[in-house]
């Protein structure tokens, strides 16, 4: 089991801030490669807290989940972006928690995630990506 402590166990808060037509090409927050582990281990998990409505798109995007949900009604109001995987809608004051690691330690390639692009108006959120181990500056 691993327990998480925040103040010894997080990496410093990012805020976001999106226009009009950016957007956020889909990633992973694990690290690749060793070297950026140093200062805390493997990224467990982040939390994306949502700062502001946006009137249109900006929806976060899991293109590897496995989701079907062309049955719901509002299907056809999605962008491209947000037709593949699991889409969700920016909310002021919601938050998203997701894991970047399985229970048995292997990272977790449905955790890929980006941002659709700001149609109308603006997006500001704030990431706070949780390690393993203590982080260190």
């Amino acid at each position: 089991m691993v327990t998480l402590q925040y103040t010894e166990h997080g990496e410093g808060l990012q805020v976001l801030h999106y226009e009009v037509g950016q957007k956020y090409e889909p990633h992973f927050d694990f690290f690749h490669n060793e070297l950026y582990t140093k200062n805390g281990g493997q990224r467990l998990a982040t939390l994306l807290m949502y700062l502001s409505d946006v009137e249109e798109g900006g929806k976060t995007v899991f293109p590897a989940a496995n989701q079907n949900f062309s049955s719901v009604p509002w299907w056809d109001e999605l962008s491209e972006c947000g037709k593949k995987g699991l889409s969700v809608k920016p909310k002021m004051g919601d938050a998203l928690l997701f894991w970047s690691m399985s229970p048995n330690g292997k990272l977790d390639p449905l955790s890929l995630h980006g941002s659709c692009p700001v149609i109308r108006g603006d997006k500001w959120s704030s990431t706070k990506w949780m390690p393993i181990e203590e982080f260190k500056v």
